[in-house]
């Protein structure tokens, strides 16, 4: 069994990754024993949904969703988790420093599910998503 990462190795691992230092993500809280990984994502230009648009292109969203679900599996077990698939709805435009909050559901022998809610800085809820992972056998 190996030690479950802090929210600063998983910052470490984020910062490690061209495409994810990007999309600017900071995990600000880790908690594997609740299975809930928290993750930010602030406006830039290039994230936008159209020139001059304060809102995030959903691309980039997605991206945060999947990033976060991943790495709600992740932080348990330090191995890496393939997406299998995932679902994003969105419920209304997104905009500013976006809140991902990854609730890990199942963390089976094969396969792990992990939903993810979106807030805006009104702590409204602006896109769901729910991703299934693969998990590496032991």
């Amino acid at each position: 069994m190996s030690t479950p990462m802090t929210a600063a190795e998983i910052q470490s691992w984020f910062d490690a990754s061209p495409f994810i230092r990007f999309l600017g993500l900071r995990c600000v809280q880790a908690d594997p024993e609740a299975g809930k990984l928290v993750v930010t994502m602030a406006m830039h230009s290039d994230l936008e949904r159209g020139a001059g648009s304060p809102q995030f292109h959903g691309g980039a969203v997605a991206s945060l969703i999947d990033t976060a679900g991943t790495f709600a599996l992740i932080m348990g077990s330090r191995a890496p988790v393939p997406t299998i698939n995932f679902r994003v709805d969105y419920l209304r435009p997104s905009s500013g420093l976006l809140t991902a909050e990854a609730t890990v559901r199942r963390a089976g022998k094969t396969v792990g599910v992990v939903d993810v809610d979106v807030l805006d800085e009104q702590k409204r809820l602006t896109v769901v998503g729910r991703g299934c992972f693969g998990i590496p056998a032991a």
